[in-house]
């Protein structure tokens, strides 16, 4: 009886783990995504190629919805504004918009992004270090909500205002230490120092403007729900003493309708440098809610009491409203062994795409069971750059040319970061709540890429051959 021959394989020598619990948590299992709401990943990269972005629209309306539940549940009156500078697709700011978001700019082109989109003035909050001052007109004459963040901007709007004829109500962004997180000191008019109360005595000595509301961003991916407490309770006393000021002759009573906390609370990303999943250590919207609720009705009580409206709470929540919505979809390209002996994969998607690498360690999953004996895996891009690493190290099984990995989540900050640069940016597609799905931001292409280009005649078709000189 002839005995088939068997195929000859390198030995390796691979250390072995156990899934059991350590002191950093159980160990995650390599389960694998195929599906994004009941459509095939197969199916998507068949018609529109990988690598590819993926959306869930069932999964925004369902984070936004929880969001506003989360703060309308415990204060009165809340307002959701949606950070465009998270995620500014089209679809995905008009999906928050059509569940009560208003918009959260930060600069000329988010503004008339915004406007461009349908949303009115009224709901815009203009936030940002850099208005210039044709924006900045334009806003006032439509109404939207101006946050001021620095000396001359607060110049620069009352000469805008007196050429309009207006009295424009403006919001004070400040900056402080609440104890918790490193201040944001970039950004507003310091606290402690006097300053923003410098500012908002010249705000009602002028007369141009009329100082509204506070805010403040006390950072970003903010891990303790208490930092957003103590936030509050700052905005508050600060409001408490502003509009305790006795008005000299000419000068209006300052009244502050609305308090801004920002954004910058946690998502389901990982930390580089995190020992424990973001699962374990991220609190959620219902945990920050109760935090800022409870310390800002306790800090109100007494504006009540006297009959006086509370004054409505701003949100200005970006990532963890998107980033768990939206997947990466990634192919293998090559695999290689490093001369220290570690296995290296080549992805058909890149830093380029997935700026968030930098400071994330995605989760990443394939689109199938994988068989084989997972080892210490390091996850490159196709960019000729030593950079492009979407992963330093990662337990993975054998992966083919083909082979595909999810990187999630990925809604957040990738599709405003990302890059041009070597090669070409994918499509973006949406799943519907129906099902259904479809682009809505296509590939790159060269005709898109030199659209703005300008060639001067003399350059054009540089292999042409030249005339030979004539000998004297």
């Amino acid at each position: 009886m002839k005995t088939e021959k068997k195929t000859w394989k390198k030995p390796l020598l691979s250390e072995h783990g156990g899934g059991f619990v350590n002191k950093f948590g159980a160990i995650r299992s390599a389960n694998f995504i195929d599906m994004v709401d009941g459509v095939p990943i197969a199916d998507l990269v068949d018609q529109y190629g990988s690598p590819l972005f993926v959306l869930s629209e069932r999964r925004l309306r369902e984070n936004f919805r929880r969001h506003h539940r989360a703060f309308s549940t415990r204060y009165p009156k809340v307002v959701h504004a949606w950070s465009y500078k998270t995620n500014y697709l089209g679809a995905v700011c008009n999906i928050l918009h059509q569940e009560g978001a208003w918009a959260e700019v930060v600069s000329d082109f988010e503004y008339e992004k915004a406007r461009e989109l349908g949303v009115p003035g009224k709901y815009i909050l203009f936030n940002g270090p850099h208005k210039n001052r044709a924006i900045l007109t334009r806003a006032v004459k439509e109404g939207a909500h101006i946050h001021l963040d620095h000396l001359d901007e607060i110049f620069m709007l009352e000469d805008i205002a007196k050429t309009l004829g207006k009295k424009v109500p403006v919001t004070l962004r400040l900056h402080f230490n609440t104890g918790f997180t490193e201040p944001w000191s970039r950004f507003g008019f310091h606290l402690e120092s006097g300053e923003a109360m410098e500012a908002a005595r010249h705000i009602a000595k002028t007369g141009r403007l009329q100082l509204t509301g506070l805010h403040s961003h006390i950072g970003t991916f903010i891990l303790d729900p208490r930092a957003y407490a103590a936030q509050v309770r700052l905005l508050c006393q600060f409001m408490d003493e502003v509009e305790a000021e006795r008005p000299l002759r000419g000068e209006m009573k300052t009244t502050i309708e609305s308090i801004d906390i920002g954004g910058g609370f946690a998502s389901l990303n990982t930390l580089q440098g995190s020992y424990l999943p973001a699962e374990q250590i991220s609190p959620n919207v219902e945990q920050y809610a109760e935090a800022i609720c409870t310390a800002l009705m306790e800090a109100t009580q007494k504006r009540k009491a006297q009959g006086r409206e509370r004054p409505t709470l701003f949100i200005e929540t970006g990532r963890a409203l998107v980033d768990d919505t939206e997947l990466l979809v990634t192919s293998v390209v090559g695999n290689k062994r490093l001369p220290d002996g570690r296995r290296a994969v080549i992805l058909d998607a890149g830093v380029n795409l997935l700026f968030t690498s930098f400071w994330y360690n995605h989760a990443i999953r394939p689109t199938r069971p994988l068989d084989g004996i997972p080892e210490e895996t390091i996850l490159y891009g196709p960019m000729c750059m030593n950079i492009d690493v979407m992963r330093w190290s990662i337990k993975l099984p054998p992966v083919g040319v083909g082979e595909r990995l999810i990187f999630w989540p990925v809604g957040a900050y990738n599709n405003t970061q990302w890059m041009q640069f070597i090669e070409y940016r994918p499509n973006i597609v949406m799943v519907g709540e129906d099902g259904s799905h479809g682009v809505i931001r296509a590939a790159e292409n060269l005709e898109y890429m030199t659209c703005l280009e300008a060639m001067p005649e003399r350059l054009q078709d540089p292999f042409r051959k030249r005339s030979p000189k004539k000998k004297a």
